[in-house]
């Protein structure tokens, strides 16, 4: 069956605040191979044949002041992505904080060839409906990826990361963005957890434009979080969220899901083709 995980995080390491750096580190026995794959997208395209994975979502986004990403990130991912674009689907963001014209920067990603966008509320300290209160940037980049056709993916759930805001993640809060840009696709990283799974599982079942992307979940408890998944496998994707804090290796992952009380059907709808509907190869 073939993969697609459409959350890894392959990223310029020398850009994390210290702090950051020492929370991946942190346990990771194959942290060498960590940093190789970050400086060499050959050796990361040989590891996903390795692991099994046909493509990947490369997941950067701007948080110069919580993380550490400039929006220099995004250049670096679309050059990064550009080893192999069938095979590597870069993502990156436009920070209604920093950030001049929000929409032409939109555009500007999409000509360097960013697939999705990536909003980070707790990271970002920005509300995913924050529009609605008067961070008009914010509005602009749905609205000009939404013309464009561009997926925003936007992590809901908890972030252990030094500085972040974790009530700004909350999946309901998404609610606003689906009602008001019916025709932008949403990926709610991480489903919520481990505090609003309930929240993210609504949305997805509420609204057509929303999917439920699974990464940072133990796959073990995926049962556990979502005990109706196979209700919403037409729009569930798989991810892993490796080499994130305490994410085990993507192969061992995929193993365990794939032994999920779950059709081959759904598995597979999960596994690789919603995400390959959304990120058709180019």
């Amino acid at each position: 069956m073939p993969v697609i995980d459409i959350h890894v995080h392959i990223q310029p390491l020398e850009m994390f605040k210290p702090q950051n750096l020492v929370l991946i580190q942190r346990g990771r026995k194959d942290y060498a191979r960590v940093v190789e794959f970050s400086q060499n997208p050959s050796a990361f395209l040989k590891f996903m044949d390795e692991v099994g994975v046909e493509r990947v979502g490369l997941i950067n986004y701007v948080s110069p002041d919580i993380i550490g990403f400039t929006a220099e990130v995004n250049d670096w991912v679309a050059r990064y992505a550009s080893a192999d674009p069938r095979r590597l689907i870069a993502f990156g963001s436009v920070h209604p904080r920093f950030v001049e014209d929000a929409a032409r920067e939109v555009e500007r990603l999409a000509k360097l060839g960013i697939r999705g966008l990536k909003l980070h509320p707790s990271h970002q300290i920005v509300a995913p409906n924050a529009y609605r209160e008067g961070m008009a940037k914010l509005g602009a980049i749905y609205e000009r990826a939404q013309s464009l056709g561009i997926p925003v993916m936007i992590h809901t759930g908890t972030s252990i990361f030094p500085g972040a805001r974790n009530l700004y993640a909350q999946p309901m809060l998404v609610d606003d963005v689906a009602v008001d840009f019916p025709d932008l696709t949403i990926l709610l990283a991480h489903g919520g957890r481990p505090l609003w799974m309930n929240e993210a599982f609504f949305l997805v079942r509420r609204h057509r434009n929303v999917f439920l992307e699974l990464s940072g979940i133990p796959p073990q408890r995926l049962m556990e979080y979502f005990p109706r998944l196979e209700e919403v496998a037409d729009k569930s994707i798989f991810g892993t969220d490796w080499p994130g804090p305490g994410v085990p290796e993507i192969a061992g992952n995929i193993r365990t899901f794939q032994t999920l009380p779950l059709s081959a059907e759904a598995q597979r709808k999960i596994l690789y083709d919603n995400a390959a509907r959304l990120f058709p190869p180019r």
